[in-house]
């Protein structure tokens, strides 16, 4: 560490005369060497971005913190003390809700360090970030990637698919004790460490460091925490849209013997038929995760055995934001869309004008076994 603090320092200092002979501001300016200590070395040949592009990504992160704690504030409170929301499904679903809010908890730092255009809260607020990102990130994909099993689980098997309370808490905690060490790590320098990034208003492992044991990590950190729920989400839920659309065909394929239009007779024949309910549900819960956290992960790999010159400070900020948006997202497909949750919502909040009708046949995630609860999820 000591070496490296002294390659920043030299690094710094070369630019110094730079600086303030071409008055070119750099990203790095105004900077002590122990902040420079932390910062990769590729961030140092950077100029400074305008003041507008500060304003503008602190402006959206407010936007986006405002609509995830609200959002996702309302889907802890309303689970968490509702008795009917209380299964063992639903919890998988508080815990993925608890760490999208965790995720734009930490927000205010970077929305502090855009206001002062830099590197403000130091070493110490990038810590925080950092560990609050680890944790909220990994536990957010694996937890998706628990609640792909267990629709999955219940749909292909509806006689002994259910997930028990303790079956539910037990993989809440083992993606809890999941996240630990990859937050924990590189937090005490045992295995990687956080860094800033971009605009060095916000903090992430470290992947542009030109070490065996970064590369290391960057290919170990991308396969646990991204490639592995990735394909177990995509396992799962392509199980569950080809059981469905088998048993859809089942029925038309009884109908077609039974000289009948369709064996679904009490249902409104404008509805959608069940296969695009699934579909629907499974393809936006797919699109999302792939779509907030494969940038993030094409970026470390870029930067760890790429060409980091395409790495610019702007272009860097786009997976961050990327990752930003599926925690606002989130609350909304998985529960606001849930027709018990608006129903309770519906009670305790008239005001809200949302109208959801009493269907007691709808009983939330417990009733999956049928073929339109999985449109609770869309």
């Amino acid at each position: 560490m000591e070496n490296e603090t002294q390659n920043y320092n030299a690094y710094g200092a070369y630019f110094a005369p730079l600086r303030s002979s071409d008055g070119v501001k750099m990203l790095v300016d105004g900077l002590d060497s122990a902040d420079l200590a932390v910062i990769p070395e590729h961030w140092l040949s950077y100029t400074s971005p305008p003041a507008s592009a500060h304003t503008a990504l602190a402006l959206l992160y407010i936007f986006f913190t405002a609509a995830a704690l609200i959002g996702n504030g309302l889907v802890i409170f309303i689970f968490a003390t509702s008795k009917s929301l209380r299964t063992s499904s639903n919890l998988l679903i508080l815990n993925l809700a608890i760490f999208d809010f965790i995720m734009m908890a930490k927000a205010p730092i970077f929305i502090y360090n855009s206001a002062m255009r830099g590197f403000a809260t130091g070493a110490l607020g990038c810590q925080i970030f950092s560990v609050m990102g680890a944790y909220s990130g990994i536990g957010a994909s694996m937890t998706n990637a628990c609640i792909a099993y267990d629709r999955h689980s219940t749909i292909t098997r509806p006689l002994d698919g259910r997930l028990s309370r303790g079956k539910a808490l037990l993989m809440i905690a083992c993606v809890w004790i999941y996240a630990t060490p990859w937050a924990l790590m590189p937090l005490f320098n045992v295995w990687g460490r956080f860094v800033p990034e971009g605009y060095l208003t916000s903090c992430t492992f470290d992947y542009l460091s030109n070490s065996f044991d970064t590369k290391l990590f960057v290919v170990c950190i991308f396969t646990c925490s991204c490639l592995f729920p990735m394909c177990f989400i995509i396992y799962f839920y392509s199980g569950i849209v080809k059981q469905v659309f088998a048993h859809e065909a089942a029925l038309r394929e009884q109908a077609k013997k039974m000289n009948v239009e369709s064996l679904r007779s009490n249902q409104n024949v404008s509805a959608e038929s069940a296969e695009i309910r699934i579909a629907k549900a499974a393809l936006t819960v797919c699109f999302l995760f792939v779509a907030s956290w494969t940038p993030y992960g094409v970026m470390s790999l870029i930067g760890a055995f790429g060409d980091q010159q395409l790495l610019t400070p702007g272009v860097t900020m786009i997976p961050a934001v990327a990752c930003k948006t599926v925690a606002c997202i989130d609350p909304w497909v998985y529960a606001i869309s849930h027709p018990k949750y608006r129903q309770e919502l519906q009670r305790r909040m008239p005001w809200l004008q949302i109208r959801e009708p009493d269907d007691n046949a709808s009983t939330g995630t417990r009733n999956t076994t049928n073929s339109t609860a999985p449109a609770a999820t869309a």
